[in-house]
């Protein structure tokens, strides 16, 4: 089996976030990056794919040179190759395509994406994909077990959890839940070392039109001050004389 892992290298949760030209460009300077949580998941749970039934294990990125530090991370991690897709992220339909270029070259059986990447939060590359390869579908998904050409997968849905049946190949949006949070893995020292010799090949993208622009990126507004309040009735003066909700 040969499984191919998409990763999204995003910013850490504690980077401070800012923007430049005119509020129109993410400003990457003293930014750190990592693997995207999802992402991470489904490397872990790809690992055990590896280990346990000898599968093939490739991760991918779309992304400018500064991605090959989080992919080589993965290599630590236990991938055994990587590749990246020479090209600026510009939008979900753009990333799709050029994944969905990498696994017909590949010709892989099991495709595993993070249901979506926590810096743009779109959640539309995975079902995007699947779509273009015309390959079976399953979202939301936090359990997966690989028999012969049958997956059995497990995700929630609204008010409990589904488990479905499906045959390979097969696009799998994958949540935290795939493998518990103690499962997840850090790179060792010989691990780090291993990854220096692994092959992490850039490949050229193809040539898609993007779909949409960013016109503009917004901070949220600071949050205003705590007001105690200390009896029922100044609470409702202040909801019908100032916040006029009443």
């Amino acid at each position: 089996m040969k499984i191919l892992v998409c990763i999204s290298s995003v910013p850490d949760t504690t980077s401070k976030i800012n923007f430049t030209d005119n509020n129109t460009k993410f400003d990457t300077d003293g930014i750190q990056f990592v693997i995207n949580p999802h992402d991470e998941y489904s490397l872990t749970r790809a690992m055990w794919f590896k280990e346990k039934q000898g599968a093939s294990l490739t991760v991918v990125s779309v992304g400018n040179q500064s991605v090959e530090s989080t992919l080589r991370k993965a290599l630590a991690i236990g991938a055994d190759d990587a590749i990246r897709v020479n090209a600026e992220a510009t939008d979900g339909y753009f990333v799709a395509q050029q994944l969905a270029e990498v696994v017909k070259n590949g010709n892989y059986d099991l495709v595993i994406a993070g249901r979506e990447s926590i810096d743009y939060n779109g959640g539309m590359v995975p079902g995007m994909l699947s779509s273009l390869l015309d390959y079976n579908f399953v979202n939301a998904v936090t359990g997966i077990e690989i028999s012969d050409n049958k997956a059995s997968l497990t995700r929630e849905i609204d008010g409990g959890k589904e488990v479905l049946e499906t045959v390979l190949p097969l696009v799998v949006g994958s949540q935290k839940g795939i493998v518990k949070e103690t499962e997840l893995r850090i790179p060792n020292m010989r691990g780090i070392m291993m990854a220096r010799k692994k092959p992490l090949n850039v490949v050229e993208p193809i040539s898609v039109e993007p779909t949409t622009e960013v016109k503009s990126f917004e901070k949220p507004e600071v949050k205003s001050a705590c007001k105690i309040v200390e009896s029922v009735d100044e609470l409702i003066d202040l909801l019908h004389n100032e916040a006029k909700v009443i």
